[in-house]
């Protein structure tokens, strides 16, 4: 057990806080987590699988995340497996009984000797009313956002009637603000979309 810690340690050490990483291996060997780091898929951060025939649980994160955004996925997910084990289909994904178990499960590392002062601010704003995923809170994605090794810019760094294109290889032009998102226009198609603000942007030109 000794020899399976220390090679999981040195393997988070590149990808949570150095404070976190015992306490993410203690949640890994407490619930028997087959734990695998993916590339990025741009779905989805992360995904909680849960045991099928005789299978561990699974836990997968996008190796790209930032050290702050790997951990709250992390726990994310941990929180989806906690829950099934406890409500199996009974409850629903993000339910209130999922909601407490991320919020008891985060509760350890709520310190700023893991997240820097912003990000825990962001934290507890979030945890007051918590959502599906950091994706679906734009404020703490932006403060997560900042601690990126390469900054990304987003549909809302644009100037209105950029042309720009998605990860997905879609290609728009900026509109209006409709309130939480921009209506965009798919080159080719004419069609329009509404977009995130924090959509992530491969490249773009400015008219």
């Amino acid at each position: 057990m000794h020899s399976y810690r220390e090679e999981y340690k040195k393997v988070l050490l590149n990808y949570v806080p150095e404070q976190a990483v015992e306490k993410v291996l203690d949640l890994i060997q407490e619930h028997s987590i087959l734990f695998k780091i993916k590339k990025s898929r741009t779905t989805k951060l992360g995904d909680y699988r849960a045991p099928h025939q005789g299978s561990d649980h699974q836990i997968t994160i996008n190796n790209d995340l930032n050290k702050y955004s790997f951990l709250i996925t992390f726990v994310h997910e941990v929180a989806h497996l906690v829950t099934w084990n406890k409500f199996k289909n009974k409850a629903l994904p993000h339910g209130e009984e999922w909601k407490l178990e991320f919020a008891r499960l985060m509760h350890p590392f709520y310190t700023n000797t893991i997240f820097p002062d912003d990000v825990l601010l962001a934290l507890k704003k979030h945890f007051s009313n918590v959502k599906a995923s950091t994706c679906s809170d734009p404020h703490l994605l932006r403060i997560l956002k900042k601690y990126d090794s390469s900054p990304s810019v987003h549909v809302e760094d644009l100037s209105p009637n950029s042309i720009f294109t998605l990860a997905n290889g879609q290609t728009f032009v900026k509109g209006i603000r409709l309130r939480k998102r921009f209506k965009c226009k798919e080159v080719g198609t004419n069609k329009n979309y509404l977009v995130s603000p924090l959509a992530e942007v491969l490249s773009y030109e400015t008219k």
